[in-house]
């Protein structure tokens, strides 16, 4: 998988992954135009929309029909020491019985065992020219 940002204006950047396009932003007040989510609203909605798949998934091989799905993802961002809080709000309309079986399954999908999972970064700058080809190309 490869997402590619790339600045527009200010700090508005087109974001391509796979075919498709977003727009992400910051708010006015972080000198932003808004015209897009911001990063960390992006992976509230990473977490929010993974959960609700997974549940969908998984009740539609079981052949359980747990109505319209919507899973809210609130967070509080990290400050220095501390970790980011997400709190997760699944809303189904599921009988009692399915109900711990799919709290189980949301906490499994992709996105929550990335979070929750050691993360490592490899980095690198390339140095490109004001005609955006890397130099000796």
């Amino acid at each position: 998988m490869k997402a590619i940002a790339r600045r527009t204006r200010g700090f508005t950047h087109r974001v391509e992954i796979g075919g498709h396009r977003l727009l992400v932003d910051e708010p006015p007040s972080k000198g932003g135009n808004d015209e897009g989510a911001t990063p960390q609203e992006l992976l509230a909605a990473s977490l929010a929309s993974c959960a609700a798949i997974t549940l969908e998934m998984y009740a539609e091989r079981k052949g359980w029909d747990i109505g319209p799905v919507e899973v809210s993802c609130e967070y509080e961002p990290a400050e220095r020491g501390s970790p980011t809080a997400f709190t997760l709000v699944t809303r189904l309309a599921c009988g009692e019985e399915q109900v711990e079986r799919l709290r189980a399954i949301a906490a499994k999908c992709p996105v929550r065992r990335i979070l929750e999972g050691e993360v490592m970064f490899g980095e690198r700058v390339e140095i490109v020219t004001a005609a955006g080809a890397a130099p000796g190309d």
